[in-house]
């Protein structure tokens, strides 16, 4: 007879139930949250295994390698959806949410995370770190010049070195314990802006080494971080079966309601990756406001802005643009800009 495995899988420990084809409860445990200690678990038992299965989290790449060592059939599911399923019964508990997920197995509900390879793995850890160490520095450099804003000082644009200098040229009249906290805090802007850069310069190297990298950097647009974070987010361009769907799976396409005689159309789904569509839609800005060689692309999103703004138009050619990358990785062939319409002759 086949069994299917739930796990609820927590920091420390996982609720573990096991149910057999009629949907009975054969076992129930708990056990420390590691792959192997789980497997040891579920192989004492005795029972014929069919499949195993968790709900998709940070932990979800460790557990599903964990269970490949060990041979035991295992998949990730779609948290959000598994949400919906978990919610119909009265009590939440991690022995209830292990059940749930136990009958989502035997009854097939759920759908599978596509697990990423271990290269796209690390590039998505480097690129995180790059971001986290971004948003520090963005978020000094907003707080020094809300600071200064209290003095009077207004600071105008600046890099992040002529910023260093403009603020210790500004401060030398202030209170000395309040320059030496600004100067403080400026050296770890300065450490932050290092490290960026080092990263800049390592990550650039790695996109001009990667053949599917540079040719999305051919794309109006792209640079190499927005290029390798869309491969290690999109990592397997096969596994989407329309380059549209691209579009949905980073939440860039509205939300929709239809029931009877109503039918809405809300904001954006937002439901994939933010860094990867706020890295698009700034594409599509870049596309829109400073790039001066005309393509299809740009004709089209000025088109729409003129009618929606360059908000909605930015976010609707970023979308566009990760359809057209997706075409690019299918076909492997480079950005068509197009050509521009001829100019009529004035007589």
């Amino acid at each position: 007879m086949k069994h299917y495995v739930g796990l609820d899988v927590s920091m420390k420990n996982t609720s573990i139930c096991i149910v057999n084809e009629q949907g009975k409860i054969v076992h129930e445990s708990e056990a420390k949250t590691d792959p192997h200690t789980l497997a040891d678990a579920i192989e004492k038992t005795g029972l014929k295994i069919e499949l195993v299965g968790f709900e998709s989290g940070s932990l979800g790449h460790y557990l599903i390698q964990g269970f490949k060592e060990r041979a035991i059939p295992a998949v990730c599911m779609d948290a959000r959806k598994m949400s919906a399923i978990l919610s119909i019964r009265v009590n939440k508990t991690d022995k209830n949410d292990a059940r749930g997920i136990a009958d989502a197995l035997r009854a097939g509900m759920f759908t599978r995370v596509h697990e990423k390879p271990q290269e796209a793995i690390n590039r998505s850890a480097v690129l995180s770190m790059r971001r986290c160490l971004v948003q520090h520095r963005t978020d000094i450099k907003n707080h020094i010049r809300g600071i200064l804003k209290t003095y009077g000082i207004r600071l105008g644009s600046a890099g992040s070195t002529a910023f260093n200098k403009e603020v210790k040229r500004r401060i030398e009249t202030l209170d000395l314990l309040v320059c030496q906290t600004i100067e403080g805090i400026l050296e770890i802007f300065d450490v932050l802006t290092k490290k960026i850069t080092q990263l800049d310069l390592e990550l650039l190297q790695i996109a001009q080494q990667d053949k599917n990298a540079c040719l999305l950097m051919t794309a109006q647009g792209i640079g190499p971080i927005t290029a390798l974070t869309y491969q290690a987010e999109i990592f397997d361009p096969t596994r989407f079966p329309n380059s549209r769907t691209v579009g949905a799976y980073l939440g860039m396409t509205p939300t929709q309601y239809s029931s009877g005689e109503t039918q809405k159309q809300g904001r954006i789904s937002k439901c994939g990756s933010n860094e990867l569509r706020s890295l698009l839609t700034e594409a599509g800005v870049v596309i829109l406001t400073r790039s001066k060689k005309w393509s299809k692309l740009k004709a089209w999103g000025l088109k729409l802005m003129r009618k929606k703004g360059i908000k909605k138009a930015s976010l609707a050619v970023g979308r566009k643009l990760a359809v057209i990358m997706h075409r690019m990785l299918l076909e492997q062939k480079e950005f068509v800009w197009g050509e521009a319409p001829a100019v009529k002759a004035v007589v």
